[in-house]
């Protein structure tokens, strides 16, 4: 920057003034005059000691050096004291500089040749303003800057340690190293660097804070790029190289293989499965690892780790066949199955249907967990596609083979209630052996939902009804283990019988009446009218007629109107009678008085006959 640049004044600057000082010496010398009586006036006029005024100022001002403010230049030291150090720039006055800005430097001392930034070249006092400070900002900014623009390498001091990585003095400003950016490897000690001297990168700088950003990492990738080049143009797929493990993660394992790096997956560190590759390798461990890949364009490389040995298929017992049985560790879970590790790298699945022989639906987990020690048979096994599958159940007898001979049809048990669907129930009479009972053979009475008479996990009496053997399916029945009350009610609520009920509720359909032995009917709204022509309310007790049973739909239906509309029948048909008898009567007598003498005695009969009759 221009008015940032250092103005160093030339040393034989005070030679060359000499003969002017001199000659303006013997000027005032051959003057010869009394200094008490000098002529004041005539000096202010310019005319003194023949000369002009003008010109000996001129003369004086050319043995002084030109000063431009907010510039840097060299000045020499000419005193020191506790508070305040004195600068000769050539000037023709003193600058003054605060002493704690040379701080830094205890050495100090008269004569020293020093950087100072001219704040002021004459304040109100007439005095020099100069910083040293601020020149040391100045300079030390320019030479970042100049750096960073080429390119440069510059050598640092690391003064300390700081969140997320060191201060590094360069040219007196205070830079920031990121711990990532110290070396290309993870540092686990960054106090190893403190008070050290390093070379750096300036990798970024933010003029408008003054903040600077270094880089030790930056020279190391460098020199290691032209080194990856040369060996990963000497690599080949197969080639069995020694590394050092220099990075674990938990996806793998990077390998530091001599100045370029190789990634083992962890799916390449162990034919077996494995959680974390820290199950197989360590920080800093010599490993010997396979090239399987590379791309020399990406500067990047396959490594392999498990290929150094023989896969586990190939050394599995070739005896081994189906149907044997083998021992495993359970390493994962899944809903559909178990894998279980028979031989280091050689796994089985155990599918959930080959763990009980119970055809309920269930999870893997309900049977399994990660870690468990089991004994299987092997059910399938394939070489080629280094597949097997295994089974638990097998070893264990089938309950379904003796069947019924342990439950025949009409047997009575006591079972479980695992499931209950809209349908039915499902009860479990032993691990393996479940059954259904229908929601129409649960209860005699109709029912809406299998909840209303038991709950999963109740014990339910129940009696076999039937078999399918061949599907694992079994019939069970709970409501014909007691009688039908259906063959009683039909007996005593038969058509046309009375019997008293309790109305249990009202709707506009008509009413559910309660009779005896807990049974319920109904009654629609027209037969529902009692005989001063209101309506009963719940909880009203009435005389009602049967007019009809269903026994197949489990219904009664009732009439209240056909109590009092029978009876008032009867007496009407009393009535019709007596009066017909009368009428008779009547004209017998009118006949009487009609006949003659001969006829009164059969006449007299015939009445006589009539009243008994009546």
């Amino acid at each position: 920057m221009e008015e940032n640049k250092v103005v160093v004044p030339e040393e034989n600057a005070a030679a060359e003034a000499a003969p002017v000082v001199e000659e303006t010496r013997k000027v005032a010398l051959n003057a010869s005059v009394d200094p008490d009586k000098f002529d004041w006036d005539a000096f202010e006029g310019g005319d003194v000691y023949g000369e002009d005024k003008s010109h000996i100022e001129e003369m004086y001002n050319q043995t002084l050096s030109k000063v431009a403010e907010n510039e840097v230049v060299e000045g020499t030291i000419t005193s020191i004291s506790k508070r305040e150090v004195i600068v000769n720039i050539g000037y023709k006055s003193e600058g003054v500089i605060m002493a704690p800005e040379f701080r830094y430097n205890p050495d100090l001392k008269v004569g020293d040749k020093v950087e100072v930034y001219v704040e002021s070249a004459e304040d109100r006092k007439g005095q020099l303003i100069l910083s040293h400070k601020k020149a040391r900002a100045l300079r030390s900014w320019d030479m970042v800057n100049d750096a960073f623009n080429k390119d440069e390498i510059v050598k640092g001091y690391v003064k300390t340690r700081t969140k997320g990585g060191m201060i590094v003095d360069i040219f007196g400003i205070e830079a920031f190293l990121p711990g990532s950016q110290i070396d290309i490897k993870p540092i686990r000690d960054y106090d190893q660097f403190v008070d050290t001297t390093m070379d750096f990168k300036i990798v970024k700088i933010n003029q408008e804070f003054r903040n600077v950003v270094v880089s030790h990492k930056a020279l190391i990738e460098a020199e290691l790029e032209q080194q990856k080049s040369e060996i990963i143009g000497k690599l080949e797929k197969g080639q069995v190289l020694e590394g050092t493990v220099k990075n674990i993660t938990s996806y793998g394992v990077f390998v530091d293989l001599g100045g370029v790096d190789g990634l083992i997956h962890i799916t390449d560190l162990s034919w077996g499965r494995i959680n974390h590759p820290e199950e197989v390798v360590s920080l800093d461990q010599k490993i010997r690892v396979v090239i399987l890949d590379f791309d020399e364009s990406k500067k990047r490389i396959a490594l392999g780790l498990k290929q150094l040995t023989v896969h586990p298929w190939e050394a599995l017992d070739p005896n081994l066949k189906v149907g044997d049985k083998v021992k495993g560790k359970v390493v994962l879970i899944a809903d559909y199955g178990a894998f279980v590790e028979v031989e280091p790298g050689v796994e089985g699945l155990i599918h959930v249907s080959e763990m009980s022989w119970s055809p309920r639906l269930r999870i893997a987990q309900d049977f399994l967990k990660v870690g468990d020690e089991v004994e299987a048979q092997i059910l399938t096994l394939d070489r080629e596609e280094k597949k097997m599958s295994l089974g638990l159940k097998q070893l264990v007898p089938n309950p379904w083979e003796n069947i019924r001979e342990r439950y025949p049809i009409g047997s009575k048990h006591t079972a479980v209630v695992r499931n209950i669907t809209n349908f039915g129930v499902f009860a479990e009479l032993e691990e393996g052996i479940e059954g259904l009972v229908h929601i129409s053979d649960i209860s005699w009475n109709k029912i809406k939902h299998p909840s209303e008479m038991v709950q999963a996990g109740d014990k339910i009496d129940v009696v076999i009804l039937d078999f399918d053997e061949e599907n694992h399916k079994l019939s069970l029945g709970h409501k014909q283990l007691v009688p039908n009350p259906w063959d009683e009610i039909e007996s005593k609520y038969s058509a046309g019988s009375v019997h008293e009920g309790k109305i249990v509720s009202v709707s506009d359909k008509g009413a559910v009446v309660s009779l005896e032995d807990d049974v319920e009917a109904t009654c629609s709204v027209k037969d529902l009218v009692k005989e001063d022509g209101n309506m009963p309310v719940a909880g009203e007790t009435l005389s009602f007629v049967v007019v009809e049973l269903k026994r197949s739909a489990k219904k009664i239906i009732l009439s209240h109107v056909k109590t009092y509309a029978a009876e008032s029948a009867s007496s009407e048909k009393s009535n019709s009678e007596a009066d017909n008898t009368k009428k008779a009567v009547k004209k017998i007598n009118s006949n009487i008085e009609k006949t003659t003498l001969g006829d009164i005695d059969a006449l007299a009969a015939l009445k006589d006959k009539l009243e008994k009759g009546n």
